[in-house]
């Protein structure tokens, strides 16, 4: 009988967003896949892989801090690792990784933990921080490896003597589908130039600096838009207080586009994708800007500064500096219409030969595999 191998997540939106990829070339290897994963509208996945059977999980509350529901979650991952028996089961974001690699531990099963970015939890100094750390630091042996999305999570997890480096591996990502997201016009062909912020409203993603630079590109520029679009996220501590978005609307440094599922419309009209985040795995949506030939400005940092080739295809700026990011801004529109084409034919040569979602795939199936 073939492999059965078991994905664990903190949502079904992470599987359809993040996740297909790898589901795809383990069936294509011959390999049985079952996801293990609260339930949400994107188990609509099911329609393209039928043959992957979903469990729902009923205990994981995604940012909870109850001691017991995690006490639960531990026992109800053990439950069905036991039932399943995989020989395998690969663990997707924090909570998964500790409490499903203690469930792991005791049912007897082999497991990898992917770390598909810090977050929260290590980005801001306190108790959450620390019992993050020490919680990964408890549960590092429990883990036959742990593979990270950029090199520099993977040094950060080193530093802080979390793992040794024969424990880890890092790819880059989780990859983009080049065939879905394809090239469209590009460069300053609008009546207005536009700079899109996409993804959640979270502080942490520098929706702040991106509004504040706005506004000061805007004193010297008449023929340019800042669109926003994204969601507040309820669950995440960071989220930008609502009295702050009304503001920045009626205001009008921004045009809020509120939440879209289908963003490549948004995209194609863009002139340039920006994304000033404090951190990032490896931002899924510069990865879809990067192949629908879009030229970038984002940070420079960790799983960020992966994405750019300095004035190639985009432009790197200092995390939280709102006068380098809309230096960088004006960079980008002092550049000619051929100019800015060739930058965002760059940044999709770079989509296909680094970040290819079949290419990362790939990469994920070896360690899987091994």
């Amino acid at each position: 009988m073939s492999k059965l191998i078991a994905i664990v997540a903190n949502s079904t939106w992470n599987i359809y967003n993040f996740r297909l990829n790898i589901i795809k070339k383990l069936l294509d290897e011959g390999w049985r896949v079952i996801v293990v994963a609260p339930l949400d509208e994107y188990i609509k996945y099911k329609e393209l892989y039928p043959t992957v059977k979903h469990i729902p999980l009923h205990n994981l509350q995604r940012d909870g801090k109850s001691p017991i529901n995690d006490l639960k979650l531990i026992f109800e991952l053990k439950t069905i690792y036991q039932r399943l028996k995989p020989e395998l089961i690969l663990h997707y974001t924090h909570k998964p990784n500790i409490f499903g690699g203690i469930a792991a531990k005791l049912a007897g099963i082999e497991s990898i933990a992917v770390i598909t970015g810090l977050g929260y939890a290590f980005l801001h100094k306190g108790l959450t921080n620390t019992i993050t750390k020490q919680l990964y630091r408890f549960i590092k042996s429990y883990h036959r490896t742990f593979i990270f999305e950029n090199e520099d999570d993977r040094q950060f997890f080193i530093d802080e003597k979390i793992l040794t480096q024969d424990k880890s591996i890092a790819v880059n990502g989780c990859g983009v589908d080049i065939f879905h997201y394809k090239p469209s016009p590009n460069g300053q062909i609008n009546v207005k130039t536009i700079f899109t912020f996409l993804g959640r409203l979270l502080y942490d993603k520098g929706i702040v600096e991106f509004v504040e630079a706005a506004k000061l590109v805007k004193k010297k520029n008449a023929n340019v838009e800042f669109w926003v679009v994204g969601e507040l996220d309820d669950g995440n501590p960071s989220m930008v207080k609502t009295q702050d978005l009304l503001q920045w609307i009626d205001e009008g440094s921004i045009v809020y586009h509120g939440f879209v599922k289908d963003i490549k419309p948004i995209v194609a009209k863009s002139d340039c994708i920006v994304l000033p985040s404090y951190r990032e795995g490896m931002p899924r949506i510069v990865l879809e800007g990067m192949a629908m030939a879009k030229p970038i400005i984002t940070t420079r940092t960790a799983g960020c500064r992966q994405t750019i080739d300095e004035g190639i295809n985009g432009y790197l700026v200092k995390v939280g500096d709102v006068p380098d990011l809309s230096m960088a801004m004006e960079k980008f529109l002092s550049l000619s219409y051929e100019k800015a084409h060739i930058m965002g034919q760059s940044g999709r040569k770079m989509a296909e030969e680094q970040f290819n979602s079949e290419k990362i795939a790939q990469d994920l199936f070896d360690i899987v595999d091994q």
